[in-house]
């Protein structure tokens, strides 16, 4: 079963957008939608109501879904449309194997020390604030920003980019999950490790710290997703 998006959560992007409605910003504004949760899997994007509220052209909105199809974020069905990717077990593992090579390589190679890690505290921050009010979606979303905090120590505007679009498969994954605090709340903890080990300047530390983050949080994941297809008779989607 799908929903289509409404243009409400979008028509305040529309400043983002500048004098220069490029696909790329669009395809930037509706990328950072999917990693923040507002854009499920199964989702319909009505080229009409995401037009209207971005004030683009068809063409443009057009040419952003075609980049984020190009990143496996977003699939066109025939004569249907374009939806939210639903992903599989094997998506999930393939993303945590980029994650690992990624993020635990980040770290490994971090100059020297002392490094910026503002960006992270303040993911953490957020995160905390977002467990004390019970906002496990923005908890979510606070937890994949400092990860992306983490890779962006390496100062690469390439590996930027390609976090960007992993974590954005990655919240998508997320969805699979049925109690997100459950899922969540344990690992803000285990970011708060990494962190202090990062403030401290070992990086050993922080690897393998990150290292056992990320697969647990696979086996839980593939897990989830296991359950699901078992249930609904050996499907490949959720």
């Amino acid at each position: 079963m799908t929903a289509e998006v409404g243009p409400a959560a979008l028509v305040s992007d529309r400043a983002l957008l500048g004098r220069s409605s490029t696909a790329d910003r669009v395809a930037d504004i509706l990328r950072a939608r999917i990693a923040e949760g507002y854009l499920p899997p199964g989702s319909k994007l009505s080229e009409d109501a995401i037009g209207n509220a971005l004030g683009i052209s068809r063409n443009t909105l057009r040419e952003a879904f075609r980049l984020l199809t190009h990143e496996r974020l977003l699939v066109h069905e025939l004569n249907r449309g374009v939806f939210v990717r639903v992903l599989t077990v094997q998506d999930v593992t393939d993303i945590y194997q980029v994650r690992r090579l990624i993020e635990c390589a980040a770290v490994r190679n971090l100059g020297v020390p002392p490094y910026d890690l503002s960006t992270a505290e303040a993911a953490v921050a957020v995160g905390e604030k977002a467990a004390r009010e019970g906002a496990w979606r923005e908890l979510g979303t606070a937890n994949i920003y400092f990860h992306h905090a983490v890779v962006a120590l390496a100062h690469s505007k390439r590996l930027d980019e390609l976090m960007r679009g992993v974590l954005a498969e990655l919240r998508l994954v997320f969805h699979a999950m049925d109690n997100p605090r459950d899922f969540h709340e344990p690992y803000l903890a285990r970011n708060r490790e990494i962190l202090a080990a990062l403030k401290a300047a070992d990086r050993v530390k922080a690897e393998l710290l990150l290292a056992a983050y990320l697969d647990d949080a696979e086996k839980q994941l593939v897990q989830r997703y296991s359950d699901s297809i078992a249930a609904e008779g050996g499907t490949a989607r959720l």
